[in-house]
């Protein structure tokens, strides 16, 4: 595989997907850090060299560059076993890693960032605004989580796989974003789990 670089902010859950996903195939990443806080994905020479839409995380793959966090992911575990080999269970792999940007990521990730970096005392009008909805979409996201991890240990296939990392990343720390995961017993099961598995790192590794 061609020399492998993270181009991140080591703080946000989808970067730590990627570094996940390296960790479980004992892949080397080098890692350049980027303040979003100090705008500098925003910058000419990132817009041209980087991601032209101004975004993190992006996986340099030699002279190539892939955005999208799952995307990324995808590419590091092609061809191994985070990649069920059974036709039906890649795709309902994939379903859980297109809902995890559609319905989880937008909710609970967006509400740990408001809260964590913005501050609530600077929350806009339409922040303000929108709040009790990502809050009700969010606990929606882990209410389904929850229902699904009690019929099974893993999301797909029974067993540990991309699924899992892609969802991983943001629910283990909900909480900053003021979800509480004591109401999600099941949810709180398989984080334990997932965090017991050889190759594990935490997102601060």
């Amino acid at each position: 595989m061609a020399n492998l670089i993270l181009h991140e902010y080591a703080r946000s859950g989808n970067c730590y997907k990627i570094r996940l996903t390296a960790a479980h195939l004992g892949l080397a990443l080098e890692r350049r850090e980027y303040d979003i806080m100090q705008g500098q994905t925003r910058t000419a020479d990132f817009l041209s060299d980087v991601n032209a839409n101004g975004r993190i995380p992006v996986l340099q793959v030699g002279d190539d560059y892939l955005p999208e966090s799952n995307a990324a992911c995808w590419y590091l575990a092609d061809g191994s076993d985070l990649i069920p080999a059974d036709r039906f269970d890649r795709a309902d792999l994939l379903r859980w890693m297109f809902w995890e940007q559609y319905n989880h990521e937008p909710n609970v990730a967006t509400l740990r960032f408001w809260h964590g970096w913005v501050g609530e005392e600077n929350f806009t009008d339409l922040q303000h605004a929108m709040l009790p909805a990502k809050r009700e979409a969010g606990e929606a996201a882990l209410t389904l989580m929850d229902e699904h991890l009690g019929r099974a240990p893993f999301f797909v296939g029974g067993r540990f796989s991309l699924a899992d990392i892609a969802l991983y990343a943001y629910t283990h720390v909900c909480e900053d974003g003021g979800f509480e995961l004591r109401h999600y017993p099941n949810v709180q099961a398989w984080i334990a789990r997932v965090a017991t598995l050889p190759g594990h790192i935490t997102i601060d590794a």
